[in-house]
Parts: C-alpha cells; structure tokens; sequence
C-alpha cells in the first residue's frame, strides 16, 4: 500500500503521539479554544456539509480550529473527509488529488478513500502526488481527525490554480462524488503579517462573503482588500459544492489571531473556524 509519510510532524504539530494528543488537548482547553476536549455523540444529526479551519501550527492556530472540530464531534460520524487546501509549495498540477492508499502520522494511517477520489478526478483536477509531498495545510487536520473518529477515510486536494472559475469546478465536482455522510473542509489562513486591528478587519469583510454563501463576493473582497488570505479557492470550492448540497445554515465557530494565541500583536496571522450544514 501507498503511503504519504507526514511533512509536517514535529513542527507544525508534536511529533510523538503520546505528545501530539497533549497538544490537541491543550488546543481545545486553551483559552481562546472552545473550553473542552469534545466527546463524540453518536447519535448526532449529520447536518455538517462543509467546515472552514486553519492550518498554521498547532500553538498559533490550533485553539481556533479546535471550535470546528468540536462541532464536527457534537455533528456525529462521517465516513469520508474531502480535505481541500491551497497548495503553498509550487509542486504538481494545477489541482491535484492523491488518490490511493493511506497518509501516516504520529496517530497513525488513514485511508484515502478512492473511488471517491477517482469520481471527482477530470478536466483541470488530475492526480498527483508531488504536490502533496511536502504541502501542510491537508496534513495538519489529520491528527484532529484522528483524535475523534477511529475509522474514517479522506480524499486530499490541493489547488494551485485558486480562480474563481476552478473553484466551481472543484466544488461541483466534490459534490458531485460525495456521499450524504461526506464532510468538506477547507483549509485557509486569513490575513497574513498585518497589525491586528487591520487584519481583523479585512478578515470580518471575507468572513461575511463566506457566511453569505458568496463565492463571488468572496473573490471581491479578497482582490478589493488585498487580503492575504491564502486558501480562498479552497474555501470557494466548499462553498460551491455545500450550495449544492442544499446548504442553509452558516456559522462563524471561532475568530482569532496569532496575537490572541501568542502575544505579538504587531504582525498577525488571521484564523476562523466556520461551519456550514444542511
């Protein structure tokens, strides 16, 4: 079997599992983090379609994606994770899709589930496994994942190309190939290195377009704020592909910074957990 070995392990994240575990704790019970480390209710309704979280390093950006995956725990059982992320590292095509096999962590492997994977591949979306070699933003949600669900299968997307016109071809065809208990997340940052006054506020303006289910909002107030957002294509593809699911319902979970979480306010990075369910 194939297996994409972590990139990110021991930097973005602890590198043990026994030390990873702690630090995802921590996340949820940290002060900006949701307050406890969440259960899973098995009875929950399955209403989530899509999730938007972070994907810094756990010390910065974990409390905040700690609120996503606690509602995700609070929502029940999905069987597959379609994990989309902008690509950060130049390498593959423009879209790409691992397609076969496991990803490993500290916490141990998951599968990828691909006949999922294949259903969505063609046009612009191809597989390729360069791109995610040493790509972070899909592997740092994995141990979150990990921590809740004991069997659980994804299907990783990286997008270099992040226009408007591939997200929608993204998210569409995500919904196409997605089961009723398939749940999207989309991996972003929001404003990078800026004072935290200014990023918040840039971020408060994207953060309404993605509440509204507005890709093209979305693309507009990214462009007109100059907004250093590094996972708006992603984060359209969702969009795209819940308004297809008939989504209803959007969420803003949890808004921080880096600044919340360490203490320099000067230079910030922006964070929001988002949910969108049926």
């Amino acid at each position: 079997m194939k297996v994409r070995k972590p990139a990110a392990s021991g930097t973005f994240y602890a590198g043990t599992a026994r030390e990873l575990v702690a630090q995802i704790e921590w996340c949820y019970q940290h002060e900006v983090g949701p307050g406890e480390i969440p259960q899973v209710n098995a009875s929950g309704e399955r209403k989530i379609i899509a999730l938007v979280a972070p994907h810094a390093g756990y010390v910065a950006s974990g409390p905040v994606a700690a609120h996503a995956y606690k509602e995700l725990a609070s929502d029940g059982t999905p069987d597959t994770v379609v994990l989309i992320g902008p690509n950060h590292t130049g390498y593959g095509k423009p879209v790409s899709v691992w397609t076969e096999g496991a990803w490993e962590t500290p916490l141990g492997k998951v599968a990828v589930n691909e006949e999922m994977a294949r259903k969505i591949l063609g046009g612009i979306i191809q597989p390729d496994e360069t791109a995610h070699l040493y790509e972070h933003s899909l592997e740092v949600h994995l141990p979150w994942l990990q921590h809740l669900y004991q069997e659980i299968t994804i299907v990783p997307i990286t997008m270099m190309f992040q226009d408007i016109e591939t997200a929608r071809e993204v998210g569409k065809a995500i919904s196409q190939a997605a089961g009723e208990n398939t749940v999207i997340i989309a991996s972003t940052d929001f404003t990078h290195y800026e004072p935290q006054s200014i990023a918040a506020e840039k971020d408060s303006f994207v953060i309404k377009a993605i509440i509204d289910l507005n890709e093209k909002q979305l693309y507009k107030q990214v462009e007109s704020l100059n907004c250093t957002m590094c996972g708006f294509g992603p984060v359209a593809s969702a969009i795209v592909a819940a308004k297809e699911k008939q989504a209803k319902e959007t969420t803003l979970l949890k808004y921080a910074t880096s600044g919340d979480t360490m203490g320099d306010f000067s230079r910030v990075v922006g964070y929001a957990s988002i949910s969108i369910k049926r």
